[in-house]
């Protein structure tokens, strides 16, 4: 690919002029149109138009416009690249970005991703395996702590805030990783790896770097952030900076504004593959939440394979992110997410590890049970199951299909 050029994709509704609208929108987002008032200038202003490479038939119903924008145009990152392909023709009528193809060098590039999250953890030959804190609100942090040593003790990967535990009076954020802190450093010296725990990251614009900081320096060993809700430069700056040196999980939340609906077929907006992975990819991500298609949102399979690729990718100086398929995580998916995913991946569960009718420690052990199955070649199902914690999470949440 022209290390010059920005190629996007747009699906378009075949009643309409395709050729037409595309070439307005190739304009209309670039140079639009001029007269002679500047002769002398004429041949450089040219150098910013986008090109119309080609507009072809999807179906009955569609076609793909393809349309190369100069990487000049942006600033090299994610806010200025949305604006520049999309921004105000988004509000003109019926057009859905499809495919981003960017340059190699384009946007931050993470600082940990797979491998990172891998060494951080010690462990390399499985699929990791996350929390989130249930109850979400209402607990003080020393309940968050009592909860992380029972999860951490049964042998938990990974635990992380939920999205909606912000820096709230009834459980400051920097005090409930100070609260947290200990019980790392305990559970690491006795099974002699170290549990990371993703803390909600979360304040104005001008203050998430000092915040981040001050987290990081009281022993936060990761950030989860609203990527969508802060924006893709508050993200980018935070993945730049030196001294944010953890890994960063993104969030999803308020993803489907932009996206839509989830079975792909809008004519408006941007496809999740762009949302949940080339974006964030390409904003310096280490690890992407996004819906499990076998999970308790609606999400179509085939967009979540294209997030898996896009964010496994090993493209020359791209680190490969680690998926975080999530929502509705239970034990009796763990065959199949395995064959989705192999072991590059991190299963995050909520309610079928905190609301386990055994207690949290016990929907730790349904998950490690169930991987065992797995691992041995057999389906996660009640007649396989050899423990009554899995089997007492396979008749809550379902066994595999």
């Amino acid at each position: 690919m022209d290390s010059r050029k920005i190629i996007v994709s747009y699906r378009l509704p075949a009643n309409i002029d395709t050729e037409k609208y595309a070439t307005m929108l190739a304009v209309g987002q670039t140079t639009g149109s001029w007269d002679e008032a500047f002769p002398d200038q004429q041949a450089e202003m040219a150098n910013y138009r986008a090109d119309v490479l080609d507009v072809l038939p999807v179906d009955d119903k569609h076609a793909i416009a393809r349309i190369a924008f100069p990487s000049q145009n942006t600033e090299n990152d994610i806010p200025s690249l949305l604006t520049a392909i999309f921004g105000k023709f988004s509000l003109a009528g019926p057009a859905r970005i499809c495919n981003i193809e960017l340059p190699e060098k384009y946007g931050i590039n993470a600082q940990f991703g797979i491998e990172g999250i891998r060494k951080q953890t010690s462990i390399y030959d499985r699929p990791l395996f996350m929390g989130i804190f249930k109850p979400a609100l209402g607990l003080k942090p020393e309940n968050y702590a009592t909860l992380l040593r029972t999860v951490a003790d049964a042998g938990l990967d990974l635990i992380k805030d939920d999205e909606i535990m912000f820096n709230l009076n009834s459980a400051p954020t920097l005090d409930r990783v100070k609260a947290c802190q200990p019980i790392i450093h305990e559970m690491n010296d006795k099974h002699g790896r170290q549990l990371l725990y993703a803390v909600n990251l979360s304040g104005r614009a001008d203050q998430l770097v000092s915040n981040a900081r001050q987290l990081i320096d009281a022993g936060a060993n990761a950030l989860l952030f609203n990527v969508f809700a802060y924006g893709f430069s508050c993200l980018e700056a935070l993945s730049a900076h030196p001294e944010v040196n953890v890994p960063i999980f993104t969030h999803p939340a308020l993803a489907g504004v932009l996206g839509g609906s989830t079975s792909g077929n809008n004519d408006y907006g941007i496809d999740y593959n762009i949302l949940l992975g080339t974006l964030m990819k390409y904003a310096g991500a280490d690890a992407v939440l996004y819906p499990a298609s076998y999970g308790s949102l609606p999400f179509d399979h085939q967009i979540e394979m294209q997030i898996r690729d896009i964010l496994r990718s090993a493209d020359k100086n791209r680190t490969p992110a680690m998926p975080v398929p999530s929502a509705g995580i239970h034990p009796g998916i763990i065959g199949t997410a395995y064959q989705d995913y192999g072991n590059d991946v991190v299963l995050n569960a909520g309610s079928a590890i905190f609301d386990h009718p055994l207690g949290a420690a016990a929907g730790v052990r349904a998950f490690q049970d169930a991987w065992e199955l797995t691992k041995s070649g057999q389906p996660v199902t009640l007649e396989n199951a050899n423990s009554q914690v899995l089997i007492d999470a396979l008749k809550k949440w379902g066994e595999e299909k």
